[in-house]
């Protein structure tokens, strides 16, 4: 059985970027039928792996545990990037591999908010490592990840942001800009970085 992940902060902990109402739609009521239905999914084809990997290689054609499996892990991985905003400082180390591979971390911000503005519809924008250590920002749609077949993208995620309108649209209506810009403000730069040195 796949689990929703528990939060390390409360609903609230995350205004004014995040609202308490978007949270508990978004963790108690999308995550948390995107993880029941993909365990439902899991019975039903009599998978019994927890890991996601595992999940997603027996996905290939089965647009149901796409969706659904896609909504339960991307979501666990975006809410854990997440903190209360203006805790979590980037450390010089990882700020210098930020400039790297995009020239600057303010490079690095613009080219992250223009995939995540330009993902059409519904999806997520990723920061990914490289088998060579290098980072790359892709995007994906609706549920979407880098462990399903039909995506090109293999590069191991460390930082995403859900563009679905459910993350944003209760506070930020269609601006999905503002959302976007703010989102900088509650990443959770210590995860980001132990991701970036665990793979």
């Amino acid at each position: 059985m796949v689990k929703q992940i528990k939060l390390e902060y409360n609903l609230n902990d995350l205004e004014p970027v995040i609202d308490s109402a978007t949270m508990d739609l978004h963790y108690n009521k999308h995550h948390a039928a995107y993880t029941k239905n993909t365990n439902n999914i899991l019975d039903n084809l009599n998978i019994k792996s927890e890991d996601h990997i595992e999940i997603f290689k027996q996905s290939k054609g089965n647009q149901s545990l796409i969706n659904n499996g896609g909504g339960w892990w991307n979501h666990n991985f975006y809410f854990e990037s997440l903190s209360k905003p203006d805790t979590s400082k980037i450390s010089k180390k990882f700020m210098d591999i930020i400039s790297k591979n995009f020239g600057s971390y303010n490079k690095f911000v613009e080219l992250f908010s223009n995939t995540a503005a330009t993902r059409f519809g519904s999806g997520w924008a990723w920061l990914g490592k490289k088998n060579d250590g290098s980072l790359e920002i892709y995007s994906t749609s609706n549920q979407d990840n880098c462990f399903m077949d039909h995506i090109k993208n293999k590069s191991i995620p460390i930082l995403c942001i859900d563009v679905w309108e459910h993350a944003y649209y209760l506070k930020y209506k269609n601006n999905r800009a503002e959302y976007i810009k703010n989102y900088f403000r509650v990443i959770d730069w210590n995860k980001v970085e132990l991701r970036y040195n665990e793979n």
